[in-house]
């Protein structure tokens, strides 16, 4: 190729042409093409000359190929990355010399810390940190659920022993708090939540220890652009507490490769990773469903640290549920409705839309409105003086509940409580 065409193709290219002798007088800054070099050039005409190299390394080349750039913008392009580079190379040797020298640190405080040094007793930490109260709260609160009792007390031991390590030097690290909690509705996930923000706070793990419950509608959008300032918003009220999502698996739609809920899930487990300190998320749903969702996403899985099973309640343990919530409203149940409620409970289990302690709750209250519509129309009749005890105002009587003969009449499919 020679310097004509080369240079015809390159002037043609910014409106410029002037030819001499196979010199063209550039003007200077003028920039070259792809591929080739600028080079400062003793000849009395020009200003630049220019040498086109292709790719196998001989003079030449097509000047129409691609963008074209100054000499001064390659030269300052080469400098800020050679200069990036020895940037990250120092930072990477930095990195390394403090990791060794953390490591080294260790070593040193391992052995200069004696084996019969004292962090202190565990029961100082249950009680001072107010951790015990919360769990001893835990097994008021909530009738049977000894598995999951008992897991939240190893993951309650796991803080304190981390603290009394932390006391005396040793290393700890924040153990992956995040959890799963499956099983049936009514079985006690919130109450569960909410109580391990309490440790997680009492422990120093949380800030605030509050609880946050979501769903799909609280953090999927519904169209583009609209989930992530949602998911964000619902996180935002979160930090430094426990976020509960109920029903989980909802997030994701395995039939419509476009829906919403990707863009929330990819939200969630970059928090739960780089936020981990200062939220815990905790999944919640049915066992299989959850299962499901998790082999969908198996990211998700693998940062949950604690899977707690809720198994349903048994029938004695329902009409404990029942005795306790009145207990709480000042109700008490006779003997004799305790029976009545009991065969209820027992029949209820065995039909559609059973929810644990909430069905529990239902016929509770429909119990009261029944008692209160009992009085008023005993109090009302012309027989009486109107007046009511303060032990009428509290008892529950077998009348007041609905029977298992009541719930067989309304049919096997019936929803009314």
């Amino acid at each position: 190729m020679s310097f004509y065409s080369i240079h015809y193709a390159f002037c043609n290219n910014n409106s410029i042409f002037s030819w001499k002798k196979h010199y063209s007088h550039f003007l200077r800054g003028i920039s070259c093409p792809k591929d080739c070099y600028l080079v400062q050039s003793p000849k009395k005409h020009c200003a630049l000359t220019l040498l086109a190299q292709s790719d196998d390394g001989a003079v030449g080349g097509d000047a129409s190929r691609g963008y074209t750039r100054r000499l001064s913008d390659a030269l300052r392009e080469r400098d800020i990355e050679a200069k990036k580079e020895r940037e990250e190379n120092e930072r990477r040797k930095e990195e390394q010399e403090r990791a060794r020298m953390e490591k080294e640190r260790k070593k040193h405080l391992l052995k200069e810390i004696p084996d019969e040094t004292q962090a202190g007793t565990v029961d100082e930490y249950m009680y001072k940190e107010g951790v015990s109260e919360v769990l001893d709260s835990l097994d008021v609160d909530l009738i049977g659920l000894l598995p999951v009792k008992r897991r939240v007390r190893e993951i309650a031991a796991l803080l304190v022993i981390d603290k009394l390590r932390a006391k005396i030097g040793l290393d700890t690290a924040v153990p992956s708090l995040h959890m799963c909690f499956t099983g049936s509705p009514g079985t006690g996930k919130t109450t569960v939540a909410m109580r391990m923000g309490q440790i997680l706070k009492k422990m120093g793990y949380c800030r605030q220890g509050h609880l946050v419950v979501a769903t799909r509608d609280d953090l999927v959008g519904q169209y583009v652009g609209h989930t992530a300032p949602k998911t964000k918003e619902v996180i935002k009220k979160a930090m430094g507490g426990v976020l509960l999502i109920d029903e989980a698996y909802y997030l994701y739609n395995a039939a419509n490769e476009k829906d919403y809920g990707v863009e929330s899930i990819e939200i969630l487990l970059n928090i739960m990773e780089n936020n981990k300190d200062d939220l815990v998320v905790v999944l919640a749903g049915y066992e299989d469903k959850m299962n499901k969702f998790f082999s969908y996403i198996p990211g998700m899985k693998s940062r949950i640290g604690n899977h707690i099973t809720f198994p349903d309640y048994e029938v004695d343990e329902l009409v404990e549920i029942a005795k306790l919530m009145c207990k709480g409203l000042f109700y008490d149940i006779e003997p004799d409705a305790e029976v009545v409620l009991k065969e209820y409970l027992r029949k209820r289990m065995a039909m559609p839309y059973f929810s644990n302690a909430r069905t529990v709750r239902n016929a509770v209250d429909r119990a009261r409105m029944r008692a209160a519509v009992r009085i008023f129309n005993e109090k009302i009749a012309s027989s009486s003086d109107g007046l009511v005890s303060r032990r009428e105002l509290r008892i529950l009587k077998p009348e007041d509940f609905v029977s298992a003969k009541e719930l067989e009449a309304r049919g096997e499919t019936a929803i009314v409580e």
